[in-house]
């Protein structure tokens, strides 16, 4: 049984404008981000009317932390939605919380869920690490411009100068 064939309670069910609200988005990004293929509802009332699920709302959620906690692009936030992993715990958060409730089926799901946020977490270390390497070359450089424009100002440095953490206009 998966999450698609469970009965819902009432209360698991968000309208777009209720989705919108919980998330802290309008309802007019939900539609832009459904159009760029981001979210997707999971399914339309008989009017047409867009509803959503717990799973959808903690994606919009992902989706809006990874742009104002991380300053992503909504290209960067599709590289990181797309990966296996990411579904795979959003498939797996659903069936945990809807699906079959036997021990054995939730032990399958910790099980699977534990081993796609660990390579999800891999996968973000070297991310990470790569960023730190980039921000380090920019420090070095910054230092090097620094050390140019103190040899040819010589011994009597500007005051207008800025400094490498400094906006330099």
């Amino acid at each position: 049984m998966n999450a698609a064939d469970t009965v819902l309670p009432t209360d698991a069910v968000l309208p777009i404008g209720e989705l919108a609200q919980r998330t802290g988005v309008t309802t007019r990004t939900l539609r832009y981000w459904e159009e760029l293929g981001l979210i997707r509802p999971s399914g339309r009332r008989g009017g047409g009317e867009r509803f959503y699920l717990p799973a959808d709302m903690a994606r919009v959620t992902r989706i809006r932390d990874l742009q104002e906690l991380l300053g992503f692009s909504l290209a960067e936030v599709r590289v990181v939605l797309d990966t296996p992993d990411a579904d795979a715990l959003d498939r797996v958060r659903s069936e945990f919380r809807w699906g079959d409730a036997s021990p054995s089926a939730r032990r399958r799901l910790l099980l699977e869920a534990a081993e796609a946020n660990d390579d999800l977490l891999a996968r973000l270390d070297d991310t990470l690490a790569r960023i730190h390497a980039f921000r380090d070359e920019q420090a070095a450089k910054s230092r090097r411009l620094t050390e140019l424009l103190d040899e040819l100002d010589g011994a009597d440095p500007p005051t207008d100068r800025p400094g490498p953490n400094k906006e330099r206009r």
